[in-house]
């Protein structure tokens, strides 16, 4: 039997908490022989969720347009249930915001580029995220304002 004061992180679930996809200039935009623009956003939020369990859930917004108008809106949010226990609290932010998000973020990117495919769209594939130079970023950013960490590909 492990001592009870053993650092634990396990992962217990992950699962995709939403997902919506939004065409609101169809049909007449689908028929634009123009190449849009694609806009993403990323956003990484935890919380916990009971005594020694946390949700970590990573999101993206996937804007795509044609001059001013949208062809597709999408967004998914992934997320997972971690068990974290008897990590010291000052390690515990850099787990929660690079370790677990490493995590989910696949799963993320393989829910948006089959959600925007199903569509009738050509996937669009998030890249690679280095989240532990977000992290340090954000941390660098942050003096007492929480904020979300966002990139723009």
């Amino acid at each position: 039997m492990a001592d009870n004061n053993e650092p634990v992180f396990q992962i217990q679930r992950v699962y995709m908490k939403e997902a919506s996809l939004e065409q609101p200039n169809s049909p007449a935009i689908l028929l634009e022989q123009e190449q849009p623009s694609v806009d993403i956003q990323l956003g990484v939020e935890a919380q916990q969720a009971s005594e020694g369990l946390f949700e970590v859930s990573v999101s993206a917004t996937v804007t795509t347009k044609i001059k001013d108008k949208t062809v597709f809106l999408a967004e998914v949010k992934q997320a997972g249930i971690f068990e974290i226990r008897n990590i010291p609290a000052d390690q515990m932010q850099a787990v929660m915001g690079i370790a677990c998000p490493q995590i989910v973020y696949p799963y993320l990117r393989g829910n948006v580029a089959d959600l925007i495919t199903r569509a009738g769209f050509p996937p669009v594939h998030l890249a690679e995220i280095n989240f532990q130079a977000m992290y340090e970023q954000q941390q660098a950013q942050q003096q007492g304002e929480p904020s979300r960490i966002v990139t723009t590909a």
